[in-house]
């Protein structure tokens, strides 16, 4: 049976009745015929093509006290997902052939949202030799993405092999940029609140170090960089710089640290403590503006889930990390659609569109339109709700939202025309 939409705004202008049937959509337009086809009001609901993760942490095989692909999975179906990126800091670490194709079956199980694995960069993340790259692109798996995500590739002739490796390919090393030296011990951003509290700074040089050297070494050998999780002023300008080059490097920001600042360690809660840390005002308005000109290229969650233990702590033995999952776009709406600098269209770009295409996928981040495959996200952006991480669907409740209450919220999701998420609620 074909499933027709009603009444829905496709990214917030044009207002049409969408079907889905078999998989794919298959009519777009004003008032069509409901037939014998389950209808869903939509009506007042913006769609979106199905959003894209390339940073998703689903700890799963090893971390499953953390996450499970299943739980991270259906969070990613309620924050409108239909498709993640599995980080490779598992247990094992995803390093090998036989660890990612276990990883993408334990994903095409669940069935909630496409799991794509990250690769490895190094075996084990120790930064000390390569891991079977080759190995992992030709497996089942297709990976084309590999990072060391949680760790920086800091040697850099180490990071020169890798890019010039997957470059046979058309793969994409996405770095954790973060000099080890400079941020041994680091807890926070190193600025006036790290000094008024006493915690030890994490200096924004040891992200932009790394980032300029990375950016030059693509340019050398010619190879594709996606930096992660930009947070700092001097890291956009960096990347502005390498685009007008002509050097093959994309970058991402999270929601968090386009709303969240270092004020928040004050409360030396560890739900803020995350890796980058939090930074400046002005580092949140260069993010932004980046964001809204193209400099950086797509926002990616950094999903990072934890165990009650690892946050409900001291700061100090706190771990780093945050969900995300789950409130992204509503963060998304609150930071850049309500003040003005991006439209409904310039979402889809950033959380859909353009990280589907660093990733190569070719069944994802598709348009809205007749013949594409069924992946739809249906926001309502003028219904409040109020965070509350143990009512999530992620497995761990360490936001950094809890107890706030954010304007919007994802009503439907649709999977390769499966309701994965239908009236608030994910389905079964």
């Amino acid at each position: 049976m074909s499933t027709l939409f009603t009444g829905a705004s496709i990214l917030g202008t044009d207002v049409a009745d969408i079907r889905i049937d078999g998989g794919v959509i298959t009519e777009i337009g004003e008032n069509l015929d409901r037939g014998d086809s389950r209808v869903v009001d939509a009506t007042g609901l913006i769609a979106l093509p199905g959003l894209v993760d390339l940073h998703t942490h689903l700890r799963q095989p090893g971390r499953e006290d953390s996450e499970t692909v299943l739980t991270g999975t259906r969070a990613a179906a309620a924050g409108g997902y239909t498709a993640v990126h599995a980080m490779a800091n598992t247990t094992p670490v995803q390093d090998t052939a036989g660890v990612v194709e276990q990883v993408a079956k334990l994903g095409k199980k669940a069935g909630y949202a496409f799991v794509q694995p990250v690769g490895a960069v190094t075996v084990g993340l120790n930064g000390e030799r390569l891991a079977e790259l080759e190995a992992m692109h030709e497996s089942r798996a297709k990976v084309t993405m590999f990072s060391d995500d949680g760790k920086c590739v800091s040697d850099p002739v180490l990071m020169r092999r890798a890019l010039e490796y997957v470059r046979s390919f058309g793969g994409v090393i996405a770095q954790h940029a973060q000099e080890p030296r400079l941020t041994e011990g680091a807890q926070m951003h190193e600025g006036s609140v790290s000094a008024e509290i006493g915690l030890a700074g994490w200096p924004a040089v040891a992200e932009e170090s790394i980032i300029a050297r990375d950016c030059l070494l693509a340019q050398h050998v010619g190879s594709r960089l996606h930096v992660l999780h930009v947070s700092t002023k001097g890291s956009v300008e960096l990347i502005r710089w390498a685009k007008l080059q002509g050097i093959e490097v994309t970058a991402e920001a999270t929601p968090h640290h386009l709303s969240l600042d270092h004020a928040k360690a004050r409360t030396y809660d560890p739900r803020y403590k995350v890796n980058p840390p939090l930074r400046t005002e002005s580092d949140i308005e260069a993010l932004k503006a980046g964001l809204a000109d193209g400099t950086i290229d797509t926002i990616g969650t950094d999903h990072a889930p934890h165990p009650v233990e690892a946050k409900d702590c001291e700061w100090a033995a706190g771990a780093f990390g945050m969900t995300g999952l789950e409130t992204a776009l509503a963060v998304v709406h609150q930071e850049m659609i309500i003040p003005g600098p991006m439209t409904w269209a310039d979402v889809a770009r950033v959380m859909s569109i353009k990280p589907a295409e660093i990733s190569g996928m070719t069944d994802q981040g598709q348009p809205i339109e007749v013949g594409n495959p069924a992946n739809i996200c249906f926001y309502d952006p003028n219904s409040p709700v109020t965070v509350h991480g143990a009512d999530q669907e992620t497995k761990s409740a360490n936001t950094p939202y809890e107890g706030a209450t954010l304007l919007g919220r994802v009503r439907h999701t649709v999977f390769r025309g499966r309701l994965t998420y239908l009236e608030g609620k994910v389905t079964e």
